[in-house]
Parts: C-alpha cells; sequence; structure tokens
C-alpha cells in the first residue's frame, strides 16, 4: 500500500528522492512530449512513459449513446504509435512504456500509486506560454491529487533548465522546494533566484518566472477542495514557464 513517506522527499538529498523515479503523462500531443524532454534531463532513475486511452469517449462521445461494443485496437494503436515517437525522442534515454484504459489522470494516479513513482511531469495544454492560466485537465486533476512531486511542462525560452526560480517563505515545504531548486542550478549550472516571503506569492511568482525556464515551488500536501486557491496550484496555473511543485 502507497504511503505518504513513500512520495516524500527529503531536504538533505533531494536529487536521490524527487527525481528518481519519474512517470510522463504521453499523449499525441507536443506538450506531452516537452514534458518527456524535461522529465527525462531532470531525471536521475528510471522513466517510465505512460498514455492511456478512454472507451468512455470513444462510446459516448459528443454527449451521445453509441455501440454497445466499440473496437479498442484503433485506440490501442494510436497510444503506441504516441509512446514510439516520444521514446526516439528521447534517445539516449531508454524509458519503460505502459498503456492504460481509463481517464488519464485516473490511470495515472494508479499508476504512482502501484509503483510509487516520485515525480509525475505532464504538458500544460491550452493557453500555453503565451497567456499560462489553462494547464489542461489532466495536469489540474494532477496538481490536485498527486501524491509526489508535479512538474507541469511548457516550452522554455531557452535550454532547460537554464534559469529557475524558487519561492522561500520560512516553512518546511518551501526549504525543501529551495533545497531541490538548489541542487538542478547546481546539477545544470543554471542561473537560480530565490523570492523570499513575497507580500503576494502568486503574483510575484508568476512575475519573476516570467524570463525562467523553471519556477520551483513548495507544497503543503493538500488535495481536493483544500488545494484549490493554494500558492502551488494558482503558480501551476499563472506561470508561463514550466513548474515544479514538490511534495
Amino acid at each position: 500500500m502507497s504511503t505518504t513517506a513513500d512520495h516524500s522527499v527529503s531536504a538533505q538529498n533531494p536529487r536521490a528522492s524527487i527525481f528518481a523515479k519519474v512517470l510522463v503523462g504521453i499523449d499525441d500531443s507536443p506538450e506531452s512530449l516537452e514534458a518527456a524532454r524535461q522529465a527525462a534531463i531532470l531525471a536521475t532513475g528510471r522513466v517510465t512513459l505512460l498514455a492511456a486511452f478512454d472507451l468512455t469517449n470513444a462510446v459516448f462521445g459528443g454527449g451521445m449513446s453509441g455501440p454497445a461494443y466499440v473496437d479498442e485496437e484503433p485506440l490501442r494503436e494510436h497510444v503506441e504509435e504516441s509512446l514510439e515517437r516520444v521514446k526516439q525522442e528521447l534517445t539516449p534515454v531508454v524509458p519503460v512504456a505502459k498503456i492504460g484504459r481509463g481517464r488519464a489522470w485516473e490511470v495515472m494516479l494508479d499508476e504512482i500509486a502501484d509503483e510509487h513513482h516520485t515525480l509525475v511531469a505532464v504538458g500544460s495544454h491550452g493557453a500555453g506560454r503565451a497567456k499560462g492560466i489553462v494547464i489542461g485537465s489532466t495536469a489540474t486533476e494532477l496538481v490536485h491529487k498527486a501524491p509526489c512531486s508535479v512538474l507541469v511542462a511548457r516550452t522554455p525560452l531557452k535550454q532547460f533548465p537554464s534559469s529557475i526560480v524558487v519561492g522561500v517563505d520560512g516553512s518546511k515545504e518551501s526549504a525543501v522546494a529551495d533545497a531541490v531548486a538548489r541542487d538542478i542550478a547546481e546539477r545544470f549550472g543554471a542561473q537560480l533566484e530565490r523570492h523570499e516571503n513575497l507580500p503576494k506569492p502568486v503574483e510575484g511568482l508568476v512575475e519573476a518566472g516570467m524570463e525562467a525556464d523553471l519556477l520551483v515551488v513548495g507544497s503543503r500536501g493538500l488535495h481536493g477542495i483544500k488545494a484549490l486557491g493554494s500558492v502551488s496550484e494558482r503558480v501551476a496555473h499563472g506561470a508561463r514557464c514550466s513548474v515544479l511543485i514538490v511534495r
């Protein structure tokens, strides 16, 4: 059974924990390919690519009832092709590829629970870097509910991750986020900016991340309705760069 400790990050050794077992949600979009690229760069251990197909949408798409039976083979072939394209792009990284059946975020949460992934990465669908805000239903659900750290990937301005912003507010959660950000900066020789005790943390961090490739924030572990309005969630939606929510 999965426990909170299975997904926790150590401030003393953030690299060994947060990037050790990475899961990436894959569809046929360029956003998911970008998520896979960034996850592969950050990973220190196994990378798993997971694509899902949903028979419910195939049968009841458009709000109308469909046939009692639908051939799942074309759907499976489509996600297999998406996985293969991403695998080729990630060379020389050799990821594990998996296919699930059901709504993407539910399949991914089950995979996280079963395999104790330490980081889940998804692409930001919707408005993109120009406006931020919309990150897509799968990413939103994972930001709400994933027990592990979450990377919401957006197309970087420069080579990822050459510039990093981290928010610090004196809490233990932000201290761990700061340790992770410093670790990434040391690994890649990236520029790191720390923003401490901002009077308006969401607006301040979103503004600070305008010219960055990665914005790192801590999470107090709130899920579901309790997470609505949290700093980490609002930053993930509003930022124009990739956001790493550290749990």
